[in-house]
This record gives C-alpha cells, sequence and structure tokens, in this order.
C-alpha cells in the first residue's frame, strides 16, 4: 500500500496561546472548513471537537492537548491543540518534542501575554518554526500593531506582517493579502464559508503599497535574486514571495503574522493556507538523531521511508473504549499491522495489532504509518512517554521528553474503604498519563501522597477520578513540595552485619557524597578491585535512591546529589544484594548529615496586571510574600509587576489580588526555581514536620 500523502505533503503542527485567545475556537474552524467536522462546535457551548473531556467542557478551557488529522489542498495536517493555562504546560511541552511548525495565537486586545510568553520560549527551546495568529479582531479594544510591536520588544522577535486588517472591532470584515496585493472579505451568512478576493480598494491602496514593500524588504535578505528584482524595481512573483517566507520562517529568520477573527469564521482560510505555504514537512527539519542502545555511538535517522523505522512514545491515554491509547510521531522508516516493534527503551518486543489515526476522541483503522506521521496504538500497556519504538536489528533510543518537577502535593484517601484498590488503579492510570503527576507513600504516616503542578492540577485530575473511573476521593489541602539537598561534599562508612542463627547478613561500603549540577542522582562506582562483587553495585545505588526519598533534614525528597561508591568488603557466604542496600542507605545518611543538607522551596514567576492605582499595595503585598520584584512596564494604561515569590507564600493569592485591586487585577504564576530556603523557613517546616512525626508515633 502507496502512502496516501508524500511526506513533502505532510505538516506536524500545534496550536499554542496564552488562555482564552481563543485557540480552540481557530481549531474548530479548521476542522469544519477542511471537512472534518460538518458542524462548528464552541468552546462557550462546551461542544468543541477538540475539548472533548467533560473537564474540558465544563470549564471551557483545554485540559489534554487533543490530537486530529485533517486536509487541506492536497496536504495531510496533524493538528495538537494545547493548553494555556500553565498547570498543564506539560501538554505543550510533549507536543513541541514531536511537531514540526506551530501556530501561535494571540488575541489582538491582550496582545503578548504572560503565557504566550511560556510557549514562544519553549518553542525556542525545540527550534520550532511559528506562524502568529492575531485573533480576536472583532473585539473591542483589537489593536494588532500593538501585538505586532510586543513580538518585537518583549519576544525579541522579527515579525512578518503578510496582512491587513480590514476594519476592526465592530467593523472587522477581512483581511489585506500583501502577497496577492487583494482584500479578501467574508460573507456573514454561510458560516464564513465563502469570501470574495477583490482588487485593493482607493481607501487602502496606499498604506497595502507602503507595507508589502516593508515585507519585501525583509524578504529580500533571503534571496539574492529577491534581493535584485527588489533594488531594481521589477516586479516579484507570487511564487517567489511564498518561497522567501517559506525558507525565512523555517529558518527561523522570522514569523509571518496574520489576523481574523475566528469566532465570527473570517481568517482562518488564508491561515490554512499559511500552514501549508509556510510550515515545514518532516523532510525540512534536520534528522532526529538519538544513540545505540549498547554501543552509545550516535545513531541519525532521516525522515524517509527508506531509513530503519523509528518513532517517539509522547503521549499516553485512557480511553473509555480502546483502553491504553499511546501516541507516537514516526521519524523514519514505515511500520505495518502484525509487524514487530522494538522498545528499545524498556528492551522488549511487541506485536502491533491495530493501528489508529486520531480524530480527537474518535479514531480511524489504518493499515501503516510512515515517517512523518502522528498516530496510535491501543490496548499497549508497557509503553509510557519517552519510549523510543524501533526495529530490532536497527536499535535506536531516540532523545526522552523532560519534565519540570512538580511543586504541589497533598493526601488523599478515598471516601470510602472499599475504594482503595479502585482508587490506586485510578490514580496509576492518571499518572501514567501525565508525568508531573506523582503518587507515592508518605514515608511520615504511611498514607497516599500526590504530587502536581498547581492546585487546578489537583483539582482537575481529582474530578477526573470521580467522572471518568467512578472513584470518589477526599484531597487534602495543597502543600508545597520542597525539596533537599547538599551544600558541601563529605563522606562516610555504612556496616550492616546481622547474624540470626542460619545464615546472616553482611554489607560493608564506603560513600562520598558532593553537590551536583543535574537533578536527581549521579552514581559512580570507583572501588577498586574485587572489594565488592559486581552482582552487588545495583543494591548499593537502589540504597542510596531509597535514602534519598525521605532525605535527612525534613523528611523531603533529596536533588542534585553526586554519590562515588569508593571502598567496602564483602562476605562470602553472608553478603547479599539486601545487605548492601542497608549498608548504602545507613551510608548516605551519615554523609548527607555531615554535607550540610540544605532544604531547596519552589520559586514561582509571577505576572500580575493591574491598573496603576494599585501598584503600591500589590509591591507591599508581594514584599510580605518574601517575593522580589524584577520588573515593571506600562502597557495601554495598565501596570504589570514581574515578580518571583515562594510558592508556600501564594496559595489563596487570587482572592487577596481581587481584594487590593477591586476586582481588576489579574495574575499568572508558573514555576522558576528550586532556591535555599532562609532559616526562618526552615525552622517552620522543620519544626511542623517534627510535630507531625510525635503526633504520629
Amino acid at each position: 500500500m502507496n502512502r496516501q500523502y508524500a511526506i513533502e505533503r505532510v505538516r506536524n503542527i500545534g496550536i499554542m496561546a496564552h488562555i482564552d485567545a481563543g485557540k480552540t475556537t481557530t481549531t474548530e474552524r479548521i476542522l469544519f472548513y477542511s471537512g472534518i467536522t460538518y458542524k462548528m462546535g464552541e468552546v462557550d457551548d462546551g461542544t468543541a471537537v477538540m475539548d472533548w473531556m467533560a473537564q474540558e467542557q465544563e470549564r471551557g478551557i483545554t485540559i489534554t492537548s487533543a490530537a486530529i488529522t485533517c486536509s487541506w489542498k492536497d496536504h495531510k495536517i496533524n493538528i495538537i491543540d494545547t493548553p494555556g493555562h500553565v498547570d498543564f504546560t506539560v501538554e505543550v511541552e510533549r507536543s513541541l518534542r514531536v511537531l514540526d511548525g506551530a501556530v501561535i495565537v494571540l488575541c489582538s486586545v491582550g496582545g503578548v501575554e504572560a503565557q504566550s510568553e511560556t510557549v514562544w520560549h519553549q518553542a525556542d527551546r525545540y527550534k520550532v518554526p511559528r506562524i502568529v495568529y492575531i485573533n480576536k479582531m472583532d473585539r473591542i479594544g483589537a489593536d494588532p500593531d500593538k501585538a505586532v510591536r510586543e513580538l518585537r520588544e518583549r519576544l525579541g522577535v522579527n515579525p512578518l506582517v503578510t496582512q491587513l486588517p480590514l476594519g476592526k472591532e465592530d467593523g472587522f470584515r477581512g483581511v489585506i493579502d500583501l502577497i496577492k496585493m487583494k482584500e479578501i472579505t467574508w460573507e456573514a451568512d454561510g458560516f464564513g464559508a465563502k469570501f470574495t478576493e477583490e482588487s485593493i480598494s482607493d481607501e487602502f491602496k496606499k498604506i497595502a503599497e507602503t507595507k508589502q514593500n516593508e515585507m519585501l524588504e525583509q524578504l529580500s535578505d533571503m534571496d539574492d535574486s529577491l534581493m535584485e528584482k527588489y533594488l531594481e524595481g521589477k516586479s516579484i512573483s507570487y511564487s517567489e514571495i511564498i518561497q522567501a517566507v517559506r525558507k525565512g520562517t523555517i529558518g527561523l529568520k522570522f514569523v509571518p503574522v496574520l489576523c481574523g477573527a475566528s469566532f465570527r469564521n473570517k481568517g482562518v482560510h488564508p491561515l490554512l493556507d499559511a500552514i501549508v505555504d509556510y510550515l515545514p514537512s518532516p523532510k525540512d527539519v534536520p534528522p532526529v538523531k538519538g544513540y545505540h542502545p549498547r554501543t552509545k555511538k550516535e545513531e541519525v535517522r532521516k525522515a524517509s521511508a527508506e531509513d530503519p523505522f523509528s518513532a517517539l512514545v509522547f503521549k499516553v491515554t485512557n480511553d473509555p473504549y480502546a483502553g491504553t491509547l499511546s501516541f507516537f510521531r514516526v521519524y523514519s522508516g514505515k511500520a505495518r499491522l502484525g509487524s514487530a516493534i522494538y522498545n528499545s527503551t524498556k528492551n522488549y518486543e511487541e506485536r502491533i495489532n491495530r493501528l489508529l489515526e486520531m480524530h480527537s476522541n474518535k479514531q480511524k483503522d489504518i493499515k501503516e504509518v510512515y515517517a512523518g506521521d502522528i498516530a496510535a496504538l491501543p490496548s499497549m500497556k508497557n509503553l509510557f512517554t519517552g519510549d523510543t519504538l524501533c526495529v530490532r536489528n536497527h536499535p535506536i533510543v531516540l532523545e526522552s521528553i523532560t519534565f519540570p518537577e512538580p511543586v504541589v502535593s497533598a493526601h488523599i484517601e478515598p471516601r470510602s474503604g472499599s475504594e482503595h484498590g479502585k482508587m490506586s488503579e485510578a490514580l496509576s492510570k492518571l499518572s501514567k498519563e501525565d508525568p508531573t503527576f506523582q503518587v507515592i507513600k508518605d514515608p511520615m504516616t504511611g498514607q497516599t501522597l500526590v504530587y502536581g503542578m498547581g492546585e487546578l492540577h489537583l483539582d482537575v485530575l481529582m474530578n477526573r477520578m470521580k467522572q471518568e473511573f467512578g472513584v470518589q476521593a477526599n484531597l487534602g489541602n495543597p502543600q508545597v513540595a520542597y525539596k533537599e539537598t547538599i551544600t558541601i561534599g563529605a563522606e562516610a562508612e555504612g556496616k550492616y552485619i546481622r547474624q540470626t542463627g542460619g545464615q546472616g547478613l553482611y554489607g560493608h561500603c564506603v560513600l562520598e557524597v558532593e553537590p551536583s549540577e543535574n537533578d536527581g542522582l549521579e552514581f559512580e562506582n570507583i572501588v577498586a578491585g574485587e572489594a565488592i562483587p559486581k552482582e552487588f553495585i545495583p543494591a548499593v545505588k537502589d540504597g542510596i535512591k531509597e535514602a534519598m526519598e525521605i532525605g535527612v533534614l525534613a523528611g523531603f525528597p533529596m536533588t542534585k546529589i553526586k554519590a562515588r561508591l569508593k571502598d567496602g568488603s564483602f562476605h562470602e557466604v553472608d553478603s547479599s544484594p539486601i545487605a548492601f542496600k542497608i549498608a548504602a542507605s545507613m551510608a548516605f545518611k551519615e554523609a548527607a548529615k555531615k554535607a550540610q543538607a540544605v532544604l531547596l522551596e519552589p520559586i514561582m514567576k509571577l505576572e500580575v496586571i493591574s491598573p496603576d492605582d494599585y501598584l503600591g499595595d500589590i509591591v507591599r503585598d508581594l514584599n510580605a510574600r518574601r517575593g522580589k520584584v524584577e520588573a515593571m512596564e506600562i502597557r495601554e494604561g495598565v501596570r504589570i509587576i514581574k515578580a518571583l515569590v515562594p510558592l508556600a507564600e501564594m496559595f489563596g493569592y487570587a482572592t487577596i489580588l481581587r481584594t487590593i485591586t477591586q476586582g481588576r487585577g489579574v495574575f499568572s504564576m508558573e514555576f522558576f526555581e528550586f532556591k535555599q530556603a532562609a532559616s526562618p523557613v526552615v525552622k517552620t517546616i522543620v519544626g511542623r514536620v517534627e510535630g507531625k512525626i510525635s503526633v504520629n508515633s
């Protein structure tokens, strides 16, 4: 079977934005005009195709990234619609890892907002070419010039304006295409499916010519022949301009800017054209790199059906009908039904029994996948986010996806004692879906602890447990997820000897610890000769990891630690993995105590937008919360305050800000870094933990 679309005609794109910029509505219009849906869904009505989860329809926000495939002008477009709320940033992160291009939706009134900056910088990290679509041109206060200015000033972007609005606010009726030099207007009826292209009217001709010249001047830097024609005043063809815009977009030289009003069905057709014309195909991006799982040598895979098969699992979900669904992006080669795929991350092979092309929460069975495709595998329980799929005789491990550490925790228990098993199963499935949601046993109390990215994150997951798994649970008040680390190097010995009448237990090791730049544990074995047999080394590492989970200062997990196994001894009869695990745990705890352990607290990046009148009260309140104001801006009559504030001081901030600003202030917050906590904070936290231990003992 031949592939339906040549790889040059495939586009893998994400649609990203600040919350409430209208990205889901824009996606719904794309699906309608590309023939995927016959009826337009509305976020406000809770009928959006991409927001299919009950939670998304209730709250009017996107929580999970939904994948959908559509076509436009003989091109296949795989779209991933991603959330705008910072608590679900993991969904943006995992989508960017597998996308070739992105559409960033801005609100024409809000311009570049806090989360717009976040997704922009995430896209920068993955070097994803972008188009900017300025939406909501029909809104009161619409100002596309301000949005373009902010792209330049706040994001350091080189915007390439390819359209001008025809009117704005209630008078917005269409756009002037600076490439075609045509006016495009949409009819009021017929859901915006009909539009007309006409010559530019005299009223707008002069401004259009000026703006087109500015655009051509930017484009002439892309192409010598284009520059020559431009300088000589010769006419430049439509196809030459399109080619230059595409080249500059893919080369990250500039970002094409379009505008529209998706809710009013205006501007989406040119956006679809721009996706096809300007954003890269899988062949236009650099070949994917990885390493051989055994030799560790670099491996490269080209986006070609001829190269060996390689793919990355970027999302795992629980579907009510298909069971576990594992979404994957194919980077090279092809795979078909019945063929075996090798999971090089987990070192096992499995057969493909079913392949699905996704249409949000609906599926279409397919027989093959090719380089550039995004598809899903149902009922593969051993697949996790970040796993590499390949063929056993050409193995490769692709770079996995890194996720931020969760910053809040809470105790959870089922409302009914008989539902413990059901709750555990639901939590296990949810944590498999979302790597930023973690479930552990509280080492102090034995209760179940859940970790997440914020209060909303945990709240949504609890509601999903109720709606999707039928489990009602009580969630305690969210607490800050502190961490511990060490500040200096230290060495300690751990010796575990136990005689029980029969075979005894003997483990002995000497550990050296020091601070590390990397999260988690870096372990190194430098034992000389056969002082400790090789089969006991993994047990030593496990013992260190186990000790790190409960820390040495206040019972919090430890991070950024390098541990070296320097020396030790063993007994030919009594030594065992469990003895060395206990000995390593003892040695690590002793060394960590000597290494001046400190408490780390999560620091949040905060942006507050408020009328100028309340500036003093807001800053005073932030100072009282141990906040540090980093910058202040004045924009369109409002004040923007950027600050770094400890998460511990930010619970309930929404209510306080509403009170201070009489309901006129808004804020957004995201994780910035873990930082050493001040001495008074440490005393409070340690005292609280010690009190908890004495109560439970």
